[in-house]
């Protein structure tokens, strides 16, 4: 049983790289910077790769996803339970989704780490 779940641990590591790679460089310097974001601020946290795209997870439990989406021009970080969160109201974007807010980033420059910092604690705090 370890093994399996080792090989997949590994096998969705390599498919997570393997969509990283697949970006082009403005995305794939998004998506690097926001998992060492995330990988810093939560160091338990757990990589997946899901329905075509980088999961998060923390505590066996949904967390956030990141997707680039190259026609729109963005990478998104999408929280499961973004639709709970009080605070960054006016930068997280909900759309037509139910659940997920996402915070939306066209260029690395634009990331503000301390809002990005301030999302994930709040969103952390939810899950204990």
């Amino acid at each position: 049983m370890k093994c399996n779940t080792n090989f997949n641990y590994f096998y969705e590591m390599k498919m997570t790289d393997e969509y990283i790679y697949r970006q082009p460089e403005k995305y794939q310097a998004i998506l690097l910077h926001l998992i060492s974001v995330f990988k810093r601020e939560i160091p338990d946290l757990e990589m997946h790769f899901k329905w075509g795209m980088p999961y998060l997870y923390y505590k066996k439990r949904m967390f956030c996803y990141l997707i680039a989406n190259s026609k729109k021009g963005f990478v998104d970080a999408g929280f499961a339970r973004g639709f709970e969160l009080k605070r960054n109201q006016e930068i997280l974007i909900g759309e037509k989704r139910n659940t997920v807010k996402s915070l939306r980033y066209y260029d690395l420059e634009e990331i503000d780490n301390d809002v990005l910092i301030d999302v994930i604690q709040e969103v952390v705090a939810l899950y204990t």
